[in-house]
């Protein structure tokens, strides 16, 4: 009796640690462009607000075109303030190419996309956003002007002046 019952508690106890793995809902690049593209929307109307929502948090990262750029979010909240209020557009980067990936636990995605700016040129960003709560944030951004390499060379020195005499 006593070998019975130690069975029948086992068994119980095997059954209810063989509980289904947990399904994890495929992540959606459709999502992620959402948030990317209504966040370059919210800097070319000027919505301050809306644009700094998209961000996890203030220490998430913004890496301008300049070496010199790279900020906490609450960094780049008072740099970028003036660009708002100016004439209701911060900047226009409309995205022409876009590839988003996730990891396997569809938490994290990353990306980069190809941009068409009229002060830049053709531009290129990427970065990584989190899942919090159901939704999409920014974690960090990086934008790059992409140098053709028939003129690196040209760039490399004009960079290098810069350097040594800056402008004032």
């Amino acid at each position: 009796m006593r070998s019975l019952t130690f069975l029948l508690i086992i068994s119980g106890l095997m059954l209810g640690a063989c509980q289904p793995k947990e399904t994890i809902p495929e992540p959606s690049s459709e999502d992620v462009d959402a948030v990317l593209n209504d966040w370059h929307a919210a800097a070319a109307e000027g919505d301050f607000e809306r644009y700094f929502n998209h961000f996890e948090n203030d220490s998430s990262i913004f890496m301008g075109t300049d070496a010199t750029e790279r900020w906490t979010i609450a960094e780049f909240k008072p740099w970028s303030k003036p660009y708002f209020e100016d004439d209701g557009v911060a900047w226009t980067f409309t995205p022409t190419f876009r590839k988003v990936y996730f990891s396997d636990n569809g938490k994290i995605a990353w990306f980069d996309e190809e941009l068409d700016t009229p002060n830049l040129g053709p531009s290129r960003g990427s970065g990584v956003l989190v899942k919090q709560a159901g939704a999409w944030k920014i974690a960090h951004y990086n934008l790059a002007i992409p140098i053709p390499n028939s003129i690196v060379d040209d760039v490399v020195n004009q960079i290098e002046t810069e350097l040594n005499n800056p402008s004032e």
